[in-house]
């Protein structure tokens, strides 16, 4: 199964927001070849304040694979050791427009995951690659509201 966000994705939890959705329309991504995009295009629940995407005001969700897939290098023949193994690296960035305050220009606000998979675990050990997504997704939505009220409090207490 490959990436593909369904619509309407259901939010985490957030401080003030009550049952909060979002439906995705896909958009144009910045390269048809590697990444996938979509624009949440309405809101639901209680999200007061908040803006669907528009031009000046944008909030989508784009994801990356690799251009060129990397694969293991082949082992030193007399030594049998591996060097210089690259790295897969996917992208998830979710971008959202907002002012910094009242009558001001938007800005684009980023949250950008990366997630690095060395050549060679994907076919030996992928276990250990569901694993860590698991827990890392896992985290970030039991702390999802926690997230928020640090981003913007400041207090990571």
């Amino acid at each position: 199964m490959s990436f593909d966000l369904t619509s309407p994705i259901t939010g985490a939890a957030q401080t003030g927001f009550t049952s909060p959705t979002y439906t995705l329309v896909a958009d144009t991504p910045p390269n048809a070849s590697n990444s996938k995009q979509w624009a949440v295009t309405a809101l639901g629940g209680t999200q007061t304040g908040v803006a669907p995407h528009s031009v000046a005001k944008p909030f989508t969700i784009s994801v990356f694979k690799p251009v060129r897939l990397a694969t293991l290098p082949s082992p030193n023949p007399v030594t049998g050791v591996v060097k210089n193994i690259p790295s897969n690296n996917y992208k998830v960035i979710t971008r959202k427009g907002a002012s910094p305050y009242e009558g001001g220009n938007d800005l684009v606000m980023n949250i950008t995951t990366v997630i690095s998979i060395p050549a060679g675990v994907d076919t030996y050990e992928p276990e250990e690659i569901r694993a860590m997504l698991s827990a890392h997704i896992g985290a970030l939505n039991q702390q999802s509201a926690g997230m928020g009220d640090t981003t913007v409090t400041g207090i990571l207490g």
